[in-house]
């Protein structure tokens, strides 16, 4: 039974950071079991936009070591967009400069250039990056951990030692739950608003910041549906959406692209984004009665867990080895 034990994997959490991970651990030969209170397509990640770019997030050399190894996974997982939900799509970074990127941005994003007074009315970087429909992706992600042998049990967990009890290796992923579960008062929730509209035709993703306003402004076409954004609450937990905050959301990005204004409404979406001030990535060395196996936390992604995701369960892997 020991022995069994000692082989065994409980990943806790399954949005995109944990499936992730849960998936390269269940291919990596292990028995993985994912732990979480709600499915996959309820969790913040099902919310999300997604395009890939190497956001805010800290540590920042290592962040962007992590989302460049992702990209070349959605780059090829890209080239079977139906089944994997990634798609390369061409738009526009506002507010954003060739020479602010470093040499990481022309030597892995080939076409990579100044936008056009007709692309954008600002400063704008034009690229062409991976734009996930996160409720296919994730599904693909589950089913192909499913294939792997991974088994997944929905169970609220309040303290990491029953985990740990249980398995020779445990993986924290719970993003906003480590708040509770770990009394990390670092990570904070910041909540994001959408609209789903239908498409007028728009083939191009744009993302506009108003550093005045405080606000960024975005349009994700997605298969059968615009995503239009956001917002950044930041300290406020609700999932109720704002009928005032989504009519000032469409009103922003019809100032972008007019056609906009006239497209019907399909729902809204809300979710609350796992903030910290850097990512927490990293075997736990606390020990305790319960510390005979191997706790290693990936937790703190802010809005940029789709980004970095492949890259961080890369370590993960590393890390329970």
């Amino acid at each position: 039974m020991a022995e069994e034990r000692s082989g065994d994997v409980i990943v806790v959490g399954s949005g995109v950071i944990g499936l992730t991970t849960a998936l390269l651990l269940a291919e990596s030969g292990r028995r993985v079991r994912i732990w979480t209170r709600e499915p996959a397509e309820r969790t913040t990640s099902a919310v999300a936009g997604a395009l890939w770019w190497p956001y805010a997030i800290e540590p920042r050399d290592l962040a962007r070591a992590w989302a460049l190894r992702s990209l070349s996974v959605y780059e090829e997982l890209a080239a079977r967009p139906g089944e994997t939900g990634v798609r390369m799509v061409e738009g526009v970074m506002g507010e954003a400069r060739l020479d602010e990127q470093g040499p990481w941005a022309a030597a892995r994003l080939p076409g990579l250039r100044a936008s056009t007074a007709e692309e954008y009315a600002g400063a704008g970087l034009w690229a062409r990056l991976p734009l996930i429909d996160m409720p296919v992706h994730l599904g693909w992600l589950r089913a192909r951990f499913l294939r792997a042998g991974g088994t997944i049990e929905s169970r609220v967990v309040t303290d990491l030692a029953e985990a740990r009890a249980r398995a020779g290796v445990v993986v924290n992923c719970t993003g906003l739950g480590a708040r509770e579960l770990l009394g990390d008062t670092a990570v904070r929730p910041v909540r994001g608003q959408l609209v789903i509209v239908e498409n007028p035709g728009i083939r191009t993703w744009l993302v506009s910041t108003d550093a005045v306003a405080g606000t960024t402004t975005y349009l994700f076409p997605q298969p059968g549906r615009l995503v239009l954004g956001g917002t950044t609450d930041d300290g406020e937990w609700s999932l109720e959406p704002d009928p005032a905050v989504a009519a000032g959301i469409v009103a922003r990005c019809a100032v972008l692209r007019p056609e906009v204004a006239g497209a019907r409404v399909l729902g809204h979406r809300v979710g609350v984004r796992p903030v910290r001030s850097a990512v927490r990535l990293e075997r736990d060395a606390s020990g305790g009665a319960a510390g005979s196996g191997v706790l290693v936390h990936n937790y703190g992604h802010g809005g940029g867990g789709v980004t970095v995701a492949w890259g961080c369960a890369e370590v993960v892997l590393g890390l329970v080895s």
